[in-house]
């Protein structure tokens, strides 16, 4: 089950990391609970010290936060509960269940390989695509925006661990006409601009990056017929269509060189040491660790003073629902309460009427496609699935039927309360959005890349990385924005009230990228100190951002930017500017 929900990666060498690292970092805390199972209260030292390296294990990323998660619950679990002898068979069970899935997974790896490396970059081109069609429509823009972003932010992140891979230069590639784009945006060219989207599209609308390689022509790719090119505009868009359709449609890496790549990535020693950096140095890390530690201590102490029946149920239900890094903890309290209550009715019928043996089997066949199918859909449709299905498994040890009900339902509600209230409504921190916090973030990174993109002499991998940053970033801002507008009042509100800021950020990032295209494109780079000037106003703004609770509702008008390089970018700061001025 814990490899099924672990497999949330695409590419296939993804797949195994996501899937075999979280099994045997579970392996590892299995053992860890079961070294000290009824040993009073060293097993809630063990488990208090576990849940601080879990919590801020998870703040270095997706794989991590996983392991870390069930290095925490195979702890409470080999801590709470009699596992059969000897004491290296449960975690072999664990990990074999995991690795059957993983060899489940790789069965199509022959038959699918790089097809979804593929598809991956294809969703990019389509975005990019749609986004250049609607640069003529203000409010389509701004949403199709944010679906480039997400392709752009997410493509180099499904680069495998390991050895440094070769470059995507069809991906990278991909990045050329969103910029075009946002230069477009800028100059108000949109409807001239269907005919270069309807190419970067290719036929059948399937971009050539996201063909199968049976398909793929062993020859270069004849470039498609493009509209001419009248303006600047159009020259810009058609020369990042002709330079994507040419790295995608050559065999090997592409043309050479492609001055656009973010380059290979760190070795594995070196990616090592940045994450032990980031768990010690990192202000995260020390808020989430020691607050989990500190609920999983009340939830294990409670349940050593106060006999509760299958008591490590409590620490599990606090250690999934305090995760914010899964979404906000208000709301998955609610959604593990309301889950837990329709899985419990459905398990109640289950066990009263399905007779134990082989009925199970059929029981579980049911069930256990659903928990794939239903975890996209939020955190309550998977508990409503799971908690059935673990309810039968115990009841298959046990054999105490609809017993088993009552004790999970005040189990849950007590950690959902623990996890409520020392968890979330007494830390201060809790109370304001961080939004602000990701916002000041990319305009400070936006600033940087003022400095790198017309500094002469940088190299065009400086000046990918630092694109890469800036879309990383706004990703992230409205990840942060989408998760705070859940939780509860004032929060809630506070979060709805940084929407045009969040949008005035994305334009100013939307405006350099635009300037840096017409350099590109022969403009001439603007002096020196108008670049350190204005460097210093976004870090300005970023220091205003950073430290703003209330914003201003209605900025005033602006006067229309003048005629040079850095104008339209020196307007959109000042609007952002505008916008943070106290009410």
């Amino acid at each position: 089950m814990n490899g099924v929900i672990s497999d949330t990666a695409d590419a296939y060498r993804l797949r195994i990391v996501h899937i075999a690292v979280p099994q045997l970092v579970g392996a590892v805390g299995i053992v860890l609970g079961t070294l000290v199972y009824g040993r009073g209260w060293y097993a809630v030292v063990m488990v208090v010290a576990v849940a601080l390296v879990s919590g801020m294990v998870s703040t270095i990323g997706a794989v991590a936060s996983v392991s870390a998660l069930l290095l925490l619950l195979y702890c409470i679990i080999g801590a709470g509960l009699p596992l059969p002898a000897p004491w290296w068979l449960p975690p072999a069970l664990m990990t074999g269940g995991g690795l059957l899935v993983l060899l489940l997974t790789l069965l199509a790896w022959p038959l699918r390989a790089g097809r979804p490396e593929r598809a991956s970059v294809a969703r990019a081109y389509r975005a990019v695509a749609d986004l250049l069609a609607a640069c003529g429509d203000p409010d389509r823009y701004v949403g199709l925006r944010f679906d480039v972003t997400q392709a752009l932010y997410l493509r180099p992140a499904r680069v495998p661990p390991g050895p440094p891979p070769r470059p995507d230069p069809g991906a990278d590639a991909a990045a050329r006409p969103a910029e075009r784009a946002h230069h477009d945006r800028r100059r108000g060219a949109g409807g001239a601009l269907r005919g270069p989207a309807d190419a970067a599209r290719g036929p059948g609308d399937d971009p050539p990056a996201g063909r199968r390689r049976r398909d793929r022509p062993r020859g270069p790719r004849h470039v498609p017929t493009l509209p001419p090119a009248a303006t600047s505009q159009a020259r810009a868009v058609d020369h990042a269509v002709r330079h994507a359709v040419e790295v995608v449609s050559t065999p090997g890496t592409g043309p050479s060189p492609v001055d656009d790549r973010l380059g290979v990535q760190a070795t594995l020693r070196g990616r090592a040491a940045h994450a032990v950096r980031n768990v010690v140095l990192c202000i995260c890390s020390w808020r989430y660790g020691p607050r989990l530690a500190i609920c999983v201590a009340l939830a294990q102490i409670l349940v050593s003073v106060i006999a509760v029946p299958r008591s490590y149920w409590v620490a599990l239900t606090v250690a999934f629902v305090l995760k914010p890094d899964f979404g906000s903890v208000f709301s998955r309290a609610l959604l593990r309460a309301l889950g837990t209550v329709v899985g419990l009715v459905l398990a109640a019928a289950v066990l009263t009427e399905v007779p134990i043996g082989w009925w199970d089997v059929l029981v579980m066949a049911v069930l256990a496609p659903l928990i794939p199918v239903l975890t996209p859909r939020g955190y309550g449709y998977q508990t409503a699935v799971i908690t059935p299905m673990v309810l039968l498994l115990i009841d298959i040890l046990t054999h105490q039927g609809t017993a088993l009900v009552l004790p999970r339902f005040l189990d849950s509600l007590t950690g959902c309360a623990i996890a409520l209230i020392a968890g979330y409504l007494l830390w201060p921190e809790t109370w304001h959005t961080r939004v602000g916090h990701r916002l000041a973030t990319a305009v400070a990174n936006t600033a940087t890349y003022v400095d790198t993109a017309f500094a002469p002499g940088t190299d065009a991998v400086t000046r990918a990385r630092a694109r890469h940053r800036l879309y990383r970033d706004l990703a992230k801002i409205r990840t942060e924005f989408q998760r705070a507008l859940t939780e509860p009042p004032p929060m809630g509100r506070r979060a709805a009230a940084w929407w045009p800021v969040v949008v005035a950020v994305e334009r100013i990032v939307d405006a350099t990228t635009a300037a840096r295209v017409r350099v590109c494109h022969g403009a001439a780079p603007p002096p020196r100190a108008e670049i350190h000037q204005l460097s210093a106003q976004l870090r300005a703004l970023a220091d205003r951002v950073r430290a703003t609770e209330s914003l201003n509702d209605a900025p005033p008008d602006l006067p229309d930017p003048g005629p040079g390089l850095l104008e339209p970018l020196r307007q959109e700061v000042a609007t952002a500017t505008a916008l943070m001025a106290p009410r």
